[in-house]
């Protein structure tokens, strides 16, 4: 069966990414268009309910897009502003995946990085209170043993300061023992790309991933017309700024929030991995391989299972549980909510919106390579990834 991809956004404001999928009839697709039509109805209603205050929603198939649409309003203070395609949205922890996890994936590639050796070989100053035991495949795989979520307080003093915190951070559980949803353990991995390759991570993501797959996608957009308002703090409307508090202490680039983009990127982010790492154009982003590793669930234990940056099958994937596990991930408002993972074949993509969520009458996609015994794997291409790099 051929790849699909379904992207559900919901927010408003925008910006037309510099490449798109092409578009097609849906029955040219395989595709029933009286069906999708009932996708545009659902998140209509959600915006008459008030829920969420528009959405940009994307149905694509086969390498193109069979069904575009945007409802309600990306903006409602100061202004009314009607959402359009090309909103902007602050993509949250949709960060983790798509720019940090994929420039570790890169580094590794360059084997300027290895999954299983310690990060703190880059990352020296965290050599303390037992983080020496963390490998780079835990931080990713968030069984690190690191805390969800720091103290606000670690950020009032400035970045630097706020580094020297995070360096000195105990542990919570011992390295490979449990699964954590932790913020901080992108935090490290966005400085392990920056330590590494000797540039931030924004200026490493556009390089290496944005600007040859033609995605707009982009920390600290230039412009904020077409971005989504999040909410007001403080007396200010937050827009083109980053809602993640602690993203925003460290100047807006994080590896774990920081990234706006627009549907259309994640749809051309989503192709290039059910393409197995070639972008629109042929060219190639990721190796086959690495796409495989980063949704291979490896080891990780059932209710756990978590590739090298996608959920697979944890407890973080249902947003009651988001909201207690992860800190950041729980997005609200007007932000986006990644619920589903990047899959391929029969599979599907999908980011939905906060506050429209999967019902029980709606089944979770089940995601591609998931075992429906949770016996040991056998050695799939994370492990075959640690052999070659060893």
């Amino acid at each position: 069966m051929s790849a699909s991809i379904i992207l559900l956004l919901v927010l408003g404001t925008a910006r037309p990414a510099e490449a798109a999928l092409p578009e097609a009839k849906p029955d040219a697709l395989g595709l029933d268009g009286s069906r999708l039509a009932r996708v545009g109805e659902a998140v209509g209603l959600a915006v008459e309910k008030g829920e969420v205050p528009g959405a940009v929603v994307l149905v694509g198939r086969r390498g193109k897009i069979a069904f575009a649409w945007a409802v309600g309003r990306r903006a409602i203070v100061p202004a009314e502003e009607p959402m359009t395609r090309d909103t902007v949205f602050d993509l949250a922890s949709l960060t983790k995946p798509v720019a940090t996890a994929t420039s570790i994936m890169l580094l590794v590639e360059a084997a300027k990085l290895r999954l299983d050796e310690p990060f703190v070989r880059y990352l020296p100053e965290f050599d303390n209170h037992g983080k020496g035991a963390i490998t780079i495949e835990q931080l990713l795989r968030h069984r690190s043993g690191l805390v969800a979520d720091n103290p606000l307080t670690d950020f009032a003093d400035g970045p630097t300061k706020a580094w020297e915190r995070l360096a000195n951070l105990e542990l919570v559980a011992e390295p490979g023992q449990r699964f954590l949803y932790s913020d901080v353990n992108f935090m490290v991995l966005g400085k392990l790309v920056e330590r590494v390759a000797q540039i931030p991570l924004d200026e490493f993501a556009r390089e290496q991933i944005f600007a040859p797959l033609g995605m707009s996608a982009t920390f600290r957009p230039a412009t904020t017309a077409l971005t989504a308002p999040t909410e007001k703090e403080a007396g200010t409307i937050l827009r083109g700024v980053v809602h993640d508090p602690r993203a925003r202490a460290l100047g807006g680039v994080a590896g774990h929030a920081g990234l706006f983009g627009t549907a259309d990127d994640l749809a051309i982010y989503a192709q290039m991995v059910l393409d197995r790492g070639r972008g629109l154009d042929g060219q190639r982003i990721l190796k086959p391989a690495s796409v495989q590793a980063m949704t291979d669930p490896g080891d990780t234990p059932p209710g756990q299972k978590r590739g090298l940056g996608w959920d697979m099958d944890t407890h973080s994937a249902l947003p009651e549980a988001r909201d207690s596990a992860g800190g950041a991930s729980a997005i609200r408002g007007s932000r986006a909510r990644a619920c589903g993972s990047i899959q391929n074949r029969r599979c599907s993509s999908s980011c939905s919106p906060a506050a429209f969520t999967p019902t029980a009458r709606q089944p979770r996609p089940r995601p591609c390579g998931e075992r429906s015994q949770p016996s040991r794997p056998r050695p799939g291409p994370t492990s075959r990834m640690l052999q070659h790099h060893r």
